[in-house]
């Protein structure tokens, strides 16, 4: 029986304990096994479980594939390809979907067949109580709860066009779920993917660059409250200079990806400018003040980079 859905897991040197939790998520889903698959993307990892430990947590159909070529975009192309199902669900190695999360999937692409990508609702679980300054920075981590409403965007318009906008409601990377022709039309993008996780680089546009792409193929992307997943967040996750890191890599990649789909509603920098910018918002943000105002600093210098033109 071919599986309806193939679950995209990429892991880099994972954390044992956090990927532990992440398969038996997936082992206690109620879609029947031979409804889906799992596929666990060893991305270029020094140390990764051996099959015995996988066999003690891991699902039904789980099969392990290499990608030598580090990088979230690199591992989730290799998913892709070799992914058996007409969805993906794209899980990260600390996620744990909830126990009906796959079977939503499929009510949810049943009942709008306009839906290319599908996201929803992705809770903490800290390892340890963030203090009050970073809750501000909560959503760098990929957390968020728009409430109990569906809501459901068109198609991208045409580059430059007025309204083409990202909507902000579009599907994060945690627990993405893609109809086939919604991933294809981004693995035959013209180009390389922007940059996305690799290693220490922060960067994390792929995920947009999905949706996008997706959108500009004219699918539909909606939010559905039903797909509920925890995000287990380790303490170091909200170290400051972590989140200065992050908040930069995003600010600059969510430029760039905006740039690249004639979806930025900002006007490209040159390097001097860009440069003024950052010296301005240093003023503004005061960056010696405290750790959440360094943050903040960090990601309008990411935002002033990412719209430097790239030369020809």
């Amino acid at each position: 029986m071919t599986p309806e859905i193939t679950v995209i897991l990429p892991a880099h040197n994972p954390d044992p304990g956090r990927l532990r939790q992440a398969l038996l998520g997936l082992r206690a889903q109620t879609l029947p096994p031979a409804s889906w698959e799992t596929l666990l993307v060893d991305n270029a990892s020094a140390r990764f479980p051996d099959a015995a430990w996988l066999e003690a947590c891991a699902p039904a159909g789980l099969a392990v594939l290499k990608e030598p070529e580090l990088g979230l975009s690199a591992a989730r192309r290799r998913g892709f390809l070799g992914a058996a199902g007409r969805i993906a669900v794209l899980v990260d190695d600390d996620n744990v979907l909830a126990p009906g999360y796959l079977a939503e999937v499929l009510r949810v692409f049943d009942a709008h067949p306009r839906v290319g990508a599908a996201g929803g609702r992705s809770s903490p679980e800290f390892e340890a109580e963030p203090p009050a300054w970073a809750r501000e920075f909560l959503p760098l981590l990929a957390l968020r709860d728009l409430g109990p409403a569906e809501i459901i965007s068109e198609g991208l318009r045409p580059p430059g066009s007025a309204g083409n906008r990202y909507p902000a409601f579009a599907p994060i990377g945690a627990g993405m779920a893609l109809r086939r022709p919604a991933w294809t039309a981004w693995l035959e993008a013209p180009g390389a993917a922007p940059s996305d996780r690799r290693g220490g680089d922060l960067s994390s546009a792929g995920d947009n660059d999905i949706v996008l792409r997706a959108m500009r193929s004219g699918w539909e992307v909606g939010y559905f409250p039903g797909l509920s997943l925890t995000h287990l967040i380790p303490t170091g996750r909200l170290d400051p200079g972590y989140l200065e890191r992050l908040n930069r890599g995003i600010q600059k990649s969510w430029m760039q990806v905006l740039t690249r789909h004639g979806a930025n509603p900002w006007v490209p920098l040159s390097p001097q400018g860009a440069a003024l910018r950052k010296l301005k918002a240093w003023a503004v943000h005061r960056p010696w003040a405290s750790d959440a105002a360094r943050i903040r600093w960090s990601g309008a210098c990411g935002h002033f980079e990412g719209r430097v033109a790239s030369p020809r």
